[in-house]
């Protein structure tokens, strides 16, 4: 409608139909083109003027956003093209929020039963949570902690700190993150507390013990997020000095999304470097149908030869083959 010669939309998930059939609903399928795919993995015929992109989830430090955008931006934006979104600044503040501090860490510290759940506690503690922040839960004035600005990132790693100091007395559970976006010049949003609210949110990454503090108290946080596979991982490092006196620590933590997850000695052993890894049953079972897609082989028949080869593994044929179908959509053509 605004005059575009051609559109390509690229996106991994099966929800591309629904935007096909709008396409032709409309009458624009001889000007969209659609690619099913992840973006990384996608080759455009031509170069294009405008780039339009919402890869973010609860925060714009979200699984293979900023690579995804630095790889379209390298391969797909024409010279002096447009992205859009265009920047995301990112702001902190530490809050007094007994309301969000209870409802994800108190269940493990009074359970009514005399019970010691402190190993589900430090799970919690090192947890970032979504949740409705209002204006009157901040402590201070935001600071900008970070700004991604699309035309020019490149590492999508990001850490810096942040520090306040007190003007008022009150207790901190936590620091808050969220983010301004601009489209373009005049053109944005933002999802800070008391904004409308957007299909965002704000994140609440809390204290391991809430922290009473008086005015003239120094709040430091050093928050890094650095991003391993496809997940980021939140480290926020905190330290409360009395007055602001360097010998005089009122508090001090150190946190990571890392501790997040339950993880055995075991498989860590099997994370380390020199570990030498052997297929297990399931691994076989993927590795005997891949050396089957051989371009001439029907997915009933590689069903079949899987159900042969592991009869203990499968119920029947049409187990089989659903295994067969999730591999070859996953790696076949």
């Amino acid at each position: 409608q605004f005059g575009a010669r051609k559109v390509y939309a690229i996106e991994p998930d099966e929800a591309i139909q629904v935007a096909r059939e709008m396409a032709a609903a409309n009458g624009f399928s001889d000007r969209v083109e659609f690619f099913q795919d992840v973006s990384t993995r996608v080759d455009l015929p031509e170069q294009a003027d405008v780039i339009v992109s919402d890869l973010r989830g609860l925060l714009p430090l979200f699984g293979r956003h900023l690579p995804s955008i630095t790889d379209a931006r390298r391969r797909f934006l024409a010279p002096g093209g447009r992205l859009i979104p265009r920047r995301d600044t990112l702001w902190a503040a530490v809050v007094q929020a007994p309301d969000l501090y209870c409802r994800h860490v108190d269940p493990w510290d009074d359970n009514g039963y005399g019970l010691d759940m402190q190993a589900a506690r430090r799970l919690a503690v090192n947890t970032y949570h979504g949740g409705p922040v209002t204006p009157g839960h901040l402590l201070v004035e935001p600071k900008c902690w970070a700004t991604l600005d699309y035309t020019t990132v490149e590492s999508p790693d990001v850490g810096a700190p942040v520090s306040w100091v007190m003007e008022r007395a009150g207790t901190v559970h936590g620091l808050i993150l969220w983010f301004d976006t601009t489209l373009a010049d005049g053109v944005g949003f933002s999802n800070a507390p008391g904004a409308p609210e957007l299909c965002y949110g704000i994140a609440f990454f809390p204290l391991s013990q809430p922290v009473r503090v008086v005015a003239g108290d120094t709040v430091t946080v050093v928050l890094r997020a650095k991003l391993l596979g496809g997940e980021y991982i939140w480290c926020w490092d905190t330290r409360v000095l009395d007055g602001g006196d360097s010998g005089r620590t009122k508090a001090q933590f150190e946190q990571s999304s890392f501790f997040e997850f339950p993880i055995s000695a075991g498989r860590l052993q099997k994370w380390a470097a020199d570990h030498v890894p052997k297929l297990n049953q399931e691994g076989e079972v993927d590795e005997f149908i891949l050396s089957r897609i051989d371009s001439s082989t029907a997915l009933g028949e590689i069903a079949r030869r899987v159900l042969d080869r592991f009869p203990a593994r499968f119920a029947d044929w049409r187990d089989a083959l659903g295994r067969v179908t999730k591999i070859t959509d996953e790696y076949g053509l």
